[in-house]
């Protein structure tokens, strides 16, 4: 009897289990339904990104559940703090007098390749209120020790206010000699403000920075949360390196702060990147990215700018410079539109350096169209990636300008970080947006267009230098990839919008 007792108690607790099981097994097959019908009814997402999240929900049931609640849910902005909230009366008559001189045909434009590109500055000037300011000294820092160097050295001879933003801050070696620097300069009496992104900086504490907030600095971090791998706000950071001192020196780039950026780091080895230090006006607009994304990081309302922030100097040099942003905040990719414009307006040669490329069907599209048309169409990606899957994507969309004529390479010396696109010696733009839809649209971007062509020949002397450090993968290497590569070029492929 106490056998046939525990066998039935043994069925029943099966059945119990069974039912539980196949209970979890629909309910998870519903909700998936459930946010299947939100993405494709409810959620504005393009096609592309749609159809990837739903072979993630599909494919990966409870895992692509919880992958969509960090990273598919888009940001309101109405929590945003708003741009114009941070332009000086000054900067918003500035901008309707800009605004009005091109609509109307009648703006100076301050040498022949902005009155040849006055499409792309109008753009920029209505979509981005990115003011063209011709008054800028400019200088391309591409070795991350003289990147360093130069930032030190002005941070030494700061007279009023230093203001740092970074996506990746490391407490190493050259993090700690930037750092010491401010803490002198704050305990001096400078206004020191510091921004750092609490994903890329997730390795920095709050007790490393407290010697700079016990000197009168301080520090915010950028979309914080207690549990930054569950930050419901982990899919938008803010991508931006910027550091204005004074208000009237400005870099940005692609450089973050650790030691591997000065080629320091024997593991990751030789660091190739592009920065710019920026001496003159257009230093106001990066002023304003920085103000903004310090209200935010705040979660303050800004009403007023003290003016101390946008002092009035000149510089002896005459650089047509544009800072362009884009975010989650605008639904105009000004970025991504820039470089599309840049791409279909070159008529000899488009150069391209970037870590990922991951492009959406708009830049595929253009990038094709200018190869097709006879433009030498060239792009420069790193061999050694961090993420196998973009290394996929790279590979397979850098396959599809090789069907239309254009020429890839693959950087071998080291890992190359560079943001750039440089077009028929005319102009160039560096900063920190990615070819990927995370850079066009998720993350927190800014880039500097320059309209020099000293400057452009420069950017081009630098790629042509680099092909000296990479092979080029030509039709006939890569249709001789191995049957697994082209498993992971077509997976890559398929998540690519999401990437």
């Amino acid at each position: 009897k106490n056998c046939k007792h525990f066998t039935s108690i043994k069925k029943r607790n099966e059945v119990i289990l069974m039912t539980l099981i196949g209970f979890l097994m629909v309910t998870v097959y519903l909700l998936n339904i459930l946010f299947a019908l939100m993405l494709i009814f409810i959620s504005r997402k393009s096609a592309s990104s749609t159809w990837a999240w739903l072979f993630v929900l599909f494919f990966l049931p409870v895992i692509g559940f919880i992958f969509y609640l960090l990273l598919g849910r888009n940001l309101q902005k109405k929590h945003f703090v708003r741009w114009h909230a941070v332009q000086q009366e000054e900067s918003i008559e500035a901008f309707q007098d800009q605004h009005s001189a091109l609509e109307e045909g009648t703006y100076e434009f301050p040498n022949w390749i902005t009155k040849k590109h006055q499409g792309l500055i109008k753009m920029n000037v209505d979509y981005n209120h990115a003011l063209l300011s011709s008054k800028n000294d400019v200088a391309i820092l591409a070795e991350g020790k003289e990147k360093f160097r130069s930032v030190i050295e002005d941070i030494e001879n700061a007279k009023q206010t230093i203001h740092i933003q970074y996506y990746i801050y490391k407490m190493d070696e050259v993090g700690k000699s930037i750092f010491n620097a401010l803490v002198k300069k704050a305990k001096e009496g400078i206004e020191v403000k510091m921004i750092y992104d609490d994903l890329g900086s997730r390795t920095l504490r709050k007790k490393d920075l407290k010697k700079l907030m016990d000197a009168g600095g301080q520090v915010e971090a950028f979309f914080s949360s207690y549990l930054k791998l569950f930050n419901p706000r982990i899919n938008f950071r803010n991508h931006r390196k910027l550091i204005i001192i004074d208000g009237r020196i400005g870099y940005i780039g692609g450089f973050n702060v650790g030691k591997e950026y000065a080629c320091l780091d024997d593991e990751i080895g030789y660091w190739r990147d592009t920065h710019l230090r920026i001496e003159g006006n257009s230093v106001y607009n990066m002023q304003a990215h920085f103000l903004f994304d310090w209200h935010q990081a705040r979660n303050e309302e800004l009403r007023e700018v003290e003016q101390r922030y946008f002092p009035s100097f000149t510089v002896d040099a005459d650089t047509p410079v544009q800072i362009v942003s884009s975010g989650p905040d605008t639904d105009f990719e000004s970025i991504k539109n820039s470089y599309i414009r840049m791409i279909l307006s070159a008529k000899k040669y488009v150069y391209i350096q970037t870590p990922y490329y991951v492009p959406d069907e708009a830049f595929l599209h253009a990038i094709q169209i200018a190869a097709s048309s006879g433009v030498d169409v060239r792009i420069m990606t790193p061999e050694k990636t961090d993420h196998p899957f973009v290394y996929g994507a790279n590979s397979a969309y850098g396959g599809d300008l090789l069907e239309s004529g254009g020429r890839v390479y693959r950087y071998k010396k080291g890992f190359l970080h560079a943001k750039m696109l440089v077009i028929d010696d005319e102009l160039a733009t560096i900063g920190t947006a990615n070819i990927d839809v995370r850079s066009f649209s998720l993350n927190f971007e800014i880039n500097a267009i320059l309209y020099d062509e000293r400057l452009a020949i420069k950017c081009r002397e630098l790629f042509e230098a680099d092909i000296k450090e990479s092979f080029e993968l030509t039709k006939e290497l890569f249709e001789k990839r191995k049957t697994w590569t082209r498993v992971r070029e077509s997976v890559s492929r398929l998540l690519s919008p999401i990437l």
